[in-house]
């Protein structure tokens, strides 16, 4: 399944997205991400089964313990987990997910593919979210170049 520009579009429409995997550490990319994207304007909901709150938001302990309604999860779980939010994801019947990079496993993949949702990975969020900042412009630049952004 390649990812499209409409299943980007999809996922980031509601403007509110749970996000599986929110570091404590604001070195790491899942507190980068959290942030920017509140920074950009979306109502973020973070997963962390070990923090109560992120940065003074409230933080959930599993997918399973979301609020109703949530429609985009975005997982920066690592690899050994991504599969098991996945399991979660599809229980809790989120239709839209987004695997970050260096997140997949092809257990994850193949449990998504196989369903009703849309699936999007193999991209950076941060390249896709406007406006794009820092070192996420210059790789949009040249996957742009290339031709590798999707359509």
């Amino acid at each position: 399944m390649k990812t499209t520009q409409t299943a980007i579009d999809a996922f980031l429409a509601p403007r509110r997205l749970a996000i599986a995997g929110v570091s404590r550490d604001p070195k790491k990319f899942g507190f980068i991400a959290f942030k920017e994207l509140r920074e950009k304007g979306f109502e973020v909901l973070p997963i962390n089964p070990n923090a109560e709150t992120i940065d003074g938001i409230k933080c959930y302990p599993s997918v399973a313990s979301l609020p109703e309604g949530v429609e985009s999860l975005l997982l920066v779980t690592p690899r050994n987990q991504t599969a098991g939010v996945i399991r979660e994801a599809l229980e809790k019947k989120i239709p839209h997910l987004w695997i970050q990079q260096m997140a997949e496993s092809k257990e994850a993949l193949e449990l998504a593919e196989n369903k009703s949702v849309s699936l999007i990975y193999k991209e950076c969020i941060l390249m896709h979210t406007l406006p794009v900042k820092s070192i996420h412009r210059f790789h949009r630049a040249i996957k742009g170049f290339f031709g590798l952004l999707p359509k």
